[in-house]
């Protein structure tokens, strides 16, 4: 669970040690930075049971992510407000999603992988995935 917050802690340890070398300018980037790599800009984790079980009544995509992922927040930033209209799971915090991901990632926890009616999306393009599965 601590994992999950290692990213954000350190960039913010960062920013304090740079606010007294280089001022509040570093200090208000790096809080942003820190932000950011948190899992608090991405919405609220599902375990994976509760998200087949969400999915199979409402036919919503499942994706599946993990803190501090770069592409995870590519993916996040281009959904914008659609975003929620997907269950997300954070494979970090459910041993059950890191299997899902890895039954359809060649063995591999490549995220976001995002899980639909149609099939499996492994890293998609953020604007082809939008289109296609229309969140």
């Amino acid at each position: 669970m601590l994992r999950r917050w290692v990213q954000a802690a350190a960039l913010l340890v960062a920013g304090i040690v740079l606010f007294f070398v280089s001022g509040p300018v570093a200090l208000i980037v790096f809080v942003l930075l820190a932000v950011v790599a948190s899992p608090l800009v991405f919405p609220r984790s599902l375990s994976a049971a509760e998200a087949k079980r969400r999915q199979a009544r409402d036919g919503r995509p499942i994706i599946y992510w993990r803190p501090g992922c770069p592409f995870c927040l590519r993916l996040r930033a281009t959904l914008g407000v659609r975003s929620r209209r997907a269950h997300w799971v954070d494979i970090w915090q459910d041993p059950e999603g890191a299997a899902d991901v890895r039954a359809v990632a060649n063995g591999n926890e490549t995220v976001p992988t995002a899980i639909t009616a149609t099939g499996a999306f492994v890293n998609p393009n953020p604007r082809h995935l939008r289109t296609t599965i229309g969140i």
